[in-house]
């Protein structure tokens, strides 16, 4: 994988962990001299298996030691126009006036679907599309939540769910200080609002970005706790709160995998992937778009994920092999999947299983494959094998790497 960023995010990542050189060495298995080489810059690429090890050891996705795929068209600008407009709307400026009431002819309804269809498009990975109404839909639903009408508990949960979508983007974006300012503040909203699930919900995104930043431990506390008070409150007993708690305890199995203890986070997620049988049994909301993704599908697409990044791949085979996926299952999930399965068979030595797998992938998701850096690392990986399975080539083009 060829990356001018690997060494210093992978600096970056290591003294974020508290670690020195030599102790992630110990960690991953990785020997000192290689990191060195890749931190001073003096070696710019390495192996998935290396990159899978050093990710091991920081705690890590290996997609936070890569990079994610891109949240914006491949402009440049990530620091773009675009992007600061979405900083103001989450940071006001300093002596801004306060939001004044809606607008003549607002509809509170109308504001929910608009958030609905941002989370829409943003599980589709159309991130350009969620920047875009992002600003709007902040600025509304803070003059929602600043009226003095009967609906401004509604007001504030709309500023939640805008805020904690903001939250989203921003750790795509790579800023995950700012995505913890957005949802610090949806956290404040969704207290303020008249929806009892909200909270929950905005915890775990923030445990999502702790989980990126390395902050296992603090990920994992508060994935348990939120997901216990659900559970105490007597909010399972519907299908929305269910999902809530459900997304919340695969959360904390992966912040349990990623600190080593994959026992634990197996028996989380076998715990979670049981209840989820009980979601179509139980009455919900009917608009799946603004709660938290649970089901049946997800929760095995999670378990094919923990397997295959810590180094169980014929068992993220084996799970993956013949699955079913829900209607509600969103884009984003499938595309997972696939690429998941794709590092899979790469990792058994099974080249044509990953082209096969990698073209279904090109297939339902193209625009997102070709920037994803995961996808691109796989691909170089099998094109430096002596013997290039059938369908390489085509792959190899459409990624715009050297063949």
């Amino acid at each position: 994988m060829a990356n001018q960023d690997l060494g210093r995010t992978l600096r970056r990542l290591r003294r974020l962990a508290s670690l020195t050189q030599e102790e992630l060495a110990g960690r991953s298995g990785v020997s000192v001299d290689v990191i060195r080489q890749l931190e001073q810059g003096r070696k710019h690429s390495a192996r998935l298996p290396t990159l899978h090890a050093l990710a091991d050891g920081l705690g890590v996705e290996l997609t936070t030691l890569l990079g994610d795929p891109p949240a914006v068209s491949d402009t440049g600008e990530n620091d773009g126009p675009r992007f600061v407009a979405v900083r103001r709307a989450i940071m006001p400026a300093l002596w801004s006036p306060e939001p004044g009431p809606p607008e003549p002819g607002f509809s509170l309804d109308r504001l929910r679907e608009r958030i609905a269809d941002s989370w829409t498009h943003y599980h589709a990975a159309e991130f350009d599309t969620v920047m875009k109404t992002l600003p709007d839909l902040i600025t509304d639903a803070r003059a929602a939540a600043s009226s003095d009408a009967d609906d401004r508990g509604a007001g504030f949960a709309a500023l939640g769910k805008a805020l904690q979508l903001a939250g989203h983007v921003a750790v795509r974006m790579g800023k995950t200080d700012l995505a913890l300012a957005s949802l610090e503040r949806a956290a404040d909203a969704a207290e303020r609002s008249c929806d009892p699930l909200l909270l929950a919900m905005v915890v775990n995104s923030t445990a999502w970005t702790y989980q990126r930043q390395g902050r296992l431990e603090d990920a994992l506390s508060i994935a348990l706790r939120a997901a216990g008070d659900l559970a105490d409150a007597g909010r399972t007993a519907t299908a929305d709160g269910l999902k809530v708690w459900g997304a919340l305890t695969m959360s904390a199995a992966t912040s349990a995998a990623r600190s080593g203890d994959y026992e634990r986070a197996a028996e989380m997620m076998a715990a979670a992937e049981k209840e989820a049988a009980r979601v179509p049994k139980l009455p919900d909301s009917g608009d799946n778009r603004m709660v938290s993704v649970f089901s049946p599908s997800s929760v095995r697409i999670e378990r094919v994920r923990l397997a295959v990044q810590f180094g169980h791949p014929h068992e993220a085979l084996k799970l993956a092999k013949g699955m079913r996926l829900s209607k509600d299952t969103p884009p984003s999930w499938r595309t997972w999947l696939l690429l998941d399965v794709a590092r899979a068979h790469t990792d058994t030595g099974d080249a044509a299983g990953a082209v096969k797998t990698l073209e279904s992938l090109r297939r339902v998701a193209p625009t997102w494959m070709r920037h994803h850096t995961l996808a691109v690392a796989i691909v170089r990986d099998l094109w430096a094998l002596p013997n290039h399975p059938p369908g390489l080539r085509p792959l190899a083009e459409f990624l715009g790497i050297d063949a």
